[in-house]
């Protein structure tokens, strides 16, 4: 049994609205990303090798990954990407990638008219 006085463990302790903002904001990025499937969770749980648990409370949004999974859903969900980056306050790295992103676009097009073309 555990005493009654003493530190307490960390689940214990209240969530900080940052924490709150992140889980949720991750939570709805999957689900606008993968949809509230039973297959985008287990996408994710490929992604990441979190256990199902887990991922369910990453889309729930009670918790968000931390470290590697977060890592590991960032290298594949751009909608993630961006709204992690937006709020760690990093817009120019958002702007940078919707630069890129435009650029390949263009890229794939004119190819597209290339060929058209030719």
């Amino acid at each position: 049994m555990l005493p009654k006085t003493g530190k307490t463990f960390p689940n214990a302790v209240r969530r900080g609205s940052a924490q709150l903002a992140y889980a949720t904001v991750v939570a709805g990025a999957l689900c606008e990303e993968l949809g509230e499937t039973h297959r985008a969770i287990k996408t994710v749980m490929q992604w990441t090798g979190a256990s199902e648990r887990t991922v369910k409370n990453w889309f729930a949004g009670t918790s968000g990954p931390n470290g590697g999974h977060l890592i590991a859903v960032v290298r594949h969900s751009d909608v993630v990407f961006v709204e992690v980056m937006l709020l760690a306050g990093r817009n120019q790295a958002v702007a940078a990638k919707k630069l890129v992103d435009a650029r390949d676009t263009l890229v794939a097009m004119l190819e597209v008219i290339a060929d058209l073309a030719a």
